[in-house]
């Protein structure tokens, strides 16, 4: 499967519908939402910053198109896009998009990544200590590396179980509390907490899309959480993630509590005790499916909504 051009392969001209359904789309609301929770918070100490925000959500889009493109052509490459598979179709493992075009792809969305990320780094780091500069340089690479190496390569992390602990730390601690210090210059512990909330419940959504392929994956030999576990203990380890994120908001607002509107993310529960009902019940993998986009739309209205009761 190794081969860019594989005969057995239909190929098609790439147009523009493949290429806007390589990028996944869906995903963005969530990717966006640790750029809206880090800057909601810096708004709500008066450091908000235009320039900030544009250049964190544009990179954080090709971030997130950088991975979905990947994951394509990785899953592809590396054999594990099946019949099987329940989710969205696959451009490369279906042939509207050849796996040298996806290449070529990737290579110019990082590029992209790249110039942005460097945008944003220069905009958020001026006028402080170099050495911030080169942590968040190390954090940029990290970050393209992550997306890239999922699925890509001759050992993936995404096929050893490891996707779960990445998404934490990037779509969690590092988006919120990376935003947050490039708006404000400035870090405090207690950001950990709604950073946290932010990774478990990326964390989540994830672990439902892994939960839909179990059967799919555990064939493939991709070795995500869910089939190293079973998928008994996966939902009780739904339960924890999603749960985890609720009592974290709960705490931090508690600790910084000074108007009832910081209550406000409340609304999102009912979306996220919803999914934790179908996780518990469901008796049929493709009764997942939908539940990957609702909790994705609940965790950008948790952002939204919690940010928001910080700025009123």
């Amino acid at each position: 499967m190794s081969n860019l051009n594989n005969p057995s392969l239909p190929q098609k001209n790439s147009n523009v519908k493949s290429w806007i359904a390589a990028f996944r789309l869906k995903t963005l609301p969530l990717a966006l939402s640790n750029t809206i929770m880090g800057s909601a918070l810096a708004a709500g100490v008066d450091k908000f910053r235009w320039s900030v925000f544009g250049l964190t959500a544009l990179t954080t889009i090709l971030l997130q198109i950088l991975s979905n493109i990947a994951n394509d052509y990785g899953d592809f490459v590396n054999g594990k896009d099946t019949a099987e598979r329940i989710g969205p179709k696959r451009m490369v493992q279906s042939g509207e998009i050849s796996p040298k075009t996806m290449l070529h792809g990737i290579v110019i969305v990082g590029a992209l990544t790249i110039i942005t990320g460097l945008s944003l780094i220069l905009v958020g780091t001026a006028g402080i200590d170099i050495t911030n500069i080169l942590i968040f340089g190390i954090l940029g690479i990290g970050a393209i590396a992550a997306a890239i190496k999922y699925t890509v390569g001759k050992n993936p992390y995404g096929y050893r179980g490891l996707g779960d602990i990445f998404v934490f730390l990037f779509f969690g601690l590092v988006g919120v509390v990376g935003t947050y210090f490039l708006h404000t210059q400035s870090f405090s512990w207690d950001l950990l907490l709604p950073a946290s909330a932010m990774g478990l419940l990326s964390t989540g959504v994830l672990n439902m899309n892994n939960l839909r392929d179990y059967e799919a994956d555990k064939n493939a030999g991709k070795n995500t959480i869910v089939v190293s576990m079973g998928t008994q203990k996966a939902k009780i380890y739904h339960l924890i993630l999603v749960a985890g994120a609720c009592s974290l908001a709960i705490l931090y607002t508690l600790i910084n509590y000074n108007s009832p509107w910081q209550w406000l993310f409340l609304v999102s529960f009912p979306v996220m005790f919803l999914n934790l009902k179908t996780v518990f019940t469901y008796k049929n993998s493709i009764e997942l499916y939908p539940e990957l986009g609702k909790l994705a739309m609940g965790t950008l209205l948790f952002a939204l909504s919690f940010g928001l009761g910080l700025i009123i």
